[in-house]
């Protein structure tokens, strides 16, 4: 019902948001500087965060229309605001689960699935963002309406088959006189795994930091579209382009090492073939470019749609057959990765409001920390990990209602403008 009850309160905060605005009436700021549509903002925000961290979702498609809604912020800024609240809450997540694997517990996050992911998907995004000015709003809504739509209901599928065969496990475990197996499906270990489970990978991480500075450096070098960088470029020019271009080859190229790296003989038993060891699919070799593919599309319908691509990538990690638990670490890793390197940039290119930004951060690390500690919890007494997949349908649902109630008001306004309603130029 958790969701009954946000969409509610952001219907009745709009409805009080908009006739405050009508009557002319200030709203004045407490001693603190929060005025009641931040308070609001912040009690929805952190709403939002605690349902987005069970799934390891970043929650943007959620906090853009909670902040321009109710918030009153234009698109530009709630973007801005959004980066760091995804932020905030993905460094709760992926805390929680660095910390939650102690006691020879495995690891959950899977540093190799995110090191062959990372690259394509912040190159993805990075062109999603080009297709998001070219294309007009009425066809972004209805991509975003279509695909996300398909994903919830798959998602919800899976959701109730995995809800099945915990249910079948259940009755087996009661026919047969045990109820140990399926009770800690979130913490439990063989003793084969602890060895390669518990040990911490820091040659991956070490890589993905490398990854993260790579397109960093890139991105500050280029600028954002307004032609705001560390060096003087123009703006769409043909130094612009090509600096854009240069991500293409450094996502080939860090693939091809880690490719490399995997097939080393010191490094065989990583690329083992798929078997279901404590709940965790192993990945065939000749599986591995799967997970750069759907990290391209999954960022570049991130891009178009403006809400980057953890949402769109979970559900397609569940399709595969990846564990819910793995899934959700794995996600809020790489939505850490990729949120925080937009954060950093709005850092470094002079962005205003910081304390609120940072503040609005504050409150989703600690949603983010509660929302999980509950679904943990849940998990560890019911023995139910397709709470997480509930979790992930959950928000994609919401943000379906959010972000297209938002998106019909916008191509309303630009109809009724008279603003061009086709393809744009992307400069």
């Amino acid at each position: 019902m958790k969701h009954t009850l946000f969409l509610k309160c952001l219907f009745l905060l709009t409805i009080l948001s908009s006739t405050s605005s009508k009557s002319g009436v200030e709203t004045s700021n407490t001693v603190e500087g929060i005025g009641i549509r931040s308070a609001a903002v912040a009690a929805l925000s952190s709403l939002a965060a605690a349902i987005s961290s069970a799934g390891g979702v970043g929650g943007g498609g959620l906090f853009i229309p909670i902040l321009t809604i109710v918030g009153g912020h234009d698109v530009k800024t709630a973007s801005t605001y959004s980066a760091f609240m995804v932020t905030g809450g993905s460094v709760a997540n992926v805390a929680a689960y660095t910390l939650w694997r102690s006691g020879g517990a495995r690891r959950l996050i899977d540093c190799e699935m995110a090191l062959l992911c990372q690259p394509w998907l912040l190159l993805g995004v990075s062109c999603g963002v080009v297709l998001n000015v070219v294309f007009p709003e009425w066809l972004i809504m209805l991509m975003f309406v279509v695909f996300v739509a398909g994903c919830t209901f798959k998602t919800c599928r899976s959701g109730a088959a995995c809800w099945r065969l915990e249910s079948r496990g259940f009755r087996e475990e009661t026919k047969n006189g045990t109820g140990e197996s399926t009770k800690m499906p979130l913490l439990r270990a063989t003793a084969d795994q602890v060895e390669d489970e518990v040990r911490t990978p820091w040659v991956s991480i070490g890589m993905l930091v490398l990854i993260w500075f790579s397109f960093f450096a890139l991105y500050l070098l280029r600028g954002n579209h307004y032609g705001h960088g560390i060096i003087e470029i123009e703006a769409c020019g043909t130094g612009y382009w090509i600096i854009s271009s240069m991500q293409i080859p450094l996502a080939i190229f860090f693939t091809s090492w880690i490719l490399f790296r995997r097939k080393s003989p010191t490094n065989s038993t990583i690329a083992s073939t798929q078997q279901e060891n404590g709940g965790r699919t192993r990945r065939r070799p000749s599986s591995e470019l799967v997970f750069p593919i759907m990290a391209l599309l999954a960022g570049l319908l991130g891009g178009v749609f403006g809400i980057g691509g953890g949402m769109l990538i979970s559900p397609i990690l569940l399709q595969m057959g990846i564990e819910p638990q793995v899934t959700a670490a794995t996600c809020s890793f790489m939505v850490l990765v990729s949120s925080s390197m937009s954060a950093l940039q709005y850092l470094l290119l002079g962005m205003k409001q910081i304390y609120a930004a940072l503040t609005y951060a504050a409150v989703c690390f600690v949603a983010s920390l509660v929302g999980l500690t509950v679904i943990r919890k849940a998990i560890l007494r019911h023995g139910r990990p397709s709470i997480i997949v509930f979790s992930v349908a959950t928000v994609m649902a919401l943000s379906i209602v959010l972000m297209t109630s938002f998106g019909a008001i916008d191509v309303w306004r630009s109809y009724t403008t008279g603003q061009n309603m086709g393809f744009k130029n992307p400069c």
